[in-house]
């Protein structure tokens, strides 16, 4: 049987984000998750982070970008060499607009803007809480959250 805290834990990541946004309907968003049992949430989220990219790519379907005309975040990698991306948008995760997605998910439109060695001093949970959990396009928005993921 789980503990009343591990309950609150498992719900905490579920909220903080830790989805992929699959699919588009008539005023509500469906999501399907790379990791849904608690154990592995946990592990992700405590898991000591090496290295940050921060990136960017094209709005939508575009095939340009001009400075905020773009969509930021940043792909981290683990000790045992997995990669996520950890970027916001509005509507992207359920109560948190921070969302954590496997890299495999990114298209080949990303482009490198920075790197840092975080040599496993901050944890995704750190990079998620950096990035934010609201959403403003003009004053929190995705180049924000990047920003302070990468400054943290």
């Amino acid at each position: 049987m789980f503990s009343v805290q591990t309950l609150i834990v498992a719900a905490l990541l579920a909220e903080l984000g830790l989805v992929v946004e699959s699919s588009f309907g008539e005023g509500a968003r469906s999501y399907s998750f790379d990791l849904s049992n608690t154990s592995d949430l946990n592990r992700l989220y405590n898991s000591p982070v090496h290295r940050a990219v921060r990136m960017r790519r094209p709005l939508g379907s575009t095939s340009f970008q001009f400075g905020p005309l773009s969509h930021s975040g940043v792909k981290v990698t683990l000790r045992d060499g997995s990669t996520w991306l950890v970027h916001k948008g509005d509507g992207f995760g359920i109560s948190s607009q921070t969302v954590v997605v496997d890299a495999r998910h990114m298209s080949t439109s990303w482009q490198i803007l920075e790197t840092k060695d975080f040599r496993g001093t901050k944890t995704v949970g750190d990079f998620v809480r950096a990035g934010g959990s609201g959403y403003s396009l003009l004053f929190d928005n995705c180049h924000f959250g990047a920003g302070r993921m990468m400054d943290q």
